[in-house]
This record gives C-alpha cells, sequence and structure tokens, in this order.
C-alpha cells in the first residue's frame, strides 16, 4: 500500500498484480495456432516486467498459470511447461543482475521436474536481491493459498508454536505462499471481468482494471495508461472521501 510518486506526480502502485489473458484467442484471431500466442506473450511479458520495475513498481505479481489450466490439452500443457523452462532459465535469471528477487506461487504437483528444477535454481540465484519482486504465480488458486495457510495454522497450534487467540490478519498473511504487501493494483487484459480465483486475500482493497486488449498486444504504452488510471482513483479503504460524499 506504500505507492510512490515520480517526478510528474503520478502515483505509482507498490504491488501491481497481471492476469495474462487472452493468449489463445489472440492467436485463433490472427489464423495462428494457441502456442503462436503463448509464445507471443512471454515475449510480451519480458518487455512488461522490465517496464514495470522501470517505471518504480516495486512488487509484480503475475498469473501465468492456474491449477484449472491442466484441463487443457496436453499438447498445450507440454507446450507451455516447455515454454516455462525457457523463460525461467534464458529471462528470469538474467534478472538477477537487475536486484529483482524471484519467487513462486502455486502448488508443486503436478508440475514436470525440469519446471520445479528450473524454477529452484532461479530461487536461488535471486534471493538475496533486494530492489524489486517478481512474484511468478504457476499451478496456482487462491482458495488452495488459503486452504493451505490453514492447514499450516492448525499444524503449528497443535504443536504449540501459535496461540490461536495470537491469530489475526497480518499473522495469518505469513502463511500464505509469499507474504506479500497486498495487491494494489490489479490488471487482467483481454476484456474479462473476472478474477479467476488469483491471490484472493491479497485482492481485498485492489483497485481493478480490466482493458479488452489481448495480453499479447498490451504493450509499455497501454501499461502506462493503465497506472494513470490507477493515479486517477480515489482509494478510501472503506473511508469516506469528504471532498465528495457522493462517492
Amino acid at each position: 500500500m506504500n505507492n510512490s510518486k515520480n517526478n510528474s506526480n503520478l502515483i505509482i502502485p507498490n504491488h501491481v498484480g497481471i492476469i495474462v489473458d487472452g493468449n489463445g484467442r489472440w492467436a485463433q484471431e490472427k489464423g495462428r495456432n494457441r502456442s503462436a500466442g503463448h509464445k507471443a506473450g512471454a515475449e510480451n511479458l519480458k518487455k512488461i516486467i522490465r517496464h514495470a520495475f522501470n517505471k518504480g513498481i516495486k512488487i509484480l505479481s503475475i498469473f501465468v498459470f492456474s491449477t484449472d489450466n491442466f484441463k487443457r490439452s496436453k499438447e498445450e500443457v507440454d507446450y507451455l511447461m516447455n515454454l516455462f523452462v525457457q523463460m525461467f532459465r534464458d529471462e528470469f535469471s538474467k534478472l538477477k543482475d537487475e536486484n529483482v528477487k524471484i519467487v513462486f506461487s502455486g502448488k508443486e504437483k503436478p508440475l514436470p521436474k525440469k519446471v520445479l528444477e528450473t524454477m529452484k535454481d532461479v530461487v536461488e540465484e535471486t534471493k538475496h536481491n533486494t530492489e524489486h519482486i517478481l512474484n511468478i504465480c504457476i499451478n496456482y488458486g487462491g482458495h488452495a493459498e488459503i486452504i493451505d495457510a490453514t492447514k499450516k495454522i492448525h499444524e503449528d497450534i497443535i504443536k504449540g508454536k501459535l496461540d490461536i487467540n495470537d491469530l489475526d490478519e497480518q499473522t495469518f498473511s505469513k502463511y500464505l505462499y509469499q507474504n506479500l504487501p497486498p495487491i494494489d493494483f490489479l490488471i487482467r487484459t483481454s476484456g474479462e471481468l473476472r478474477i479467476s480465483n488469483f491471490m484472493l486475500w491479497q485482492l481485498s482493497y485492489a483497485e481493478l482494471y480490466f482493458p479488452k486488449t489481448y495480453f499479447p498486444d498490451f504493450d509499455n504504452q497501454l501499461f502506462d495508461e493503465a497506472i494513470l488510471e490507477y493515479s486517477r482513483r480515489d482509494r478510501r479503504f472503506g473511508g469516506i472521501n469528504y471532498e465528495n460524499k457522493n462517492h
């Protein structure tokens, strides 16, 4: 929630979430196969990540693959897994030199061994970085995250490591996959008006933005327009805007 301002007094959110959506439809509308859309989306994601960090955003949480995405064809899932490995090795590891810490949120099973090993390597390479955090949500579901956190809390209460009377929102957050600050601004591309089980706990007071553009075409300029829209919003967190009580 610690927003910053750049030289133009633009309010920059501290933590931005992005639901990458529309890769397949982008490809289909161009008469190409879905894998071409995923590749184009991956190339664009590299640009968006760097652009966001250069604008002063401290934390990015990117929803790249949900638990439900395993319901897609084996061919498409296999392609995505190979694409993830390539990105983690070739691109994300480069972020080490840019002081970006990379973490992952989601369940390990049934991710392939090669994906898990690559994720582990990237986390190890960047664990001491401090300027930015890139949280990649892969095989992720918001309900599962909350359930897993609840199970861990139950275990610690039984073991005597946690007193139930000490359990509050801040303590609960520490049991989530990553103990990150709340999301300030959520962007979901492609025009779909839902959050699709993404970081439900962390989105409680987030501003939501749903551009109709498919993700491969969601370029730096459109990202800047999104941040400008965020900067115009009045975040009250349940309070009252006394300058305009009709809000």
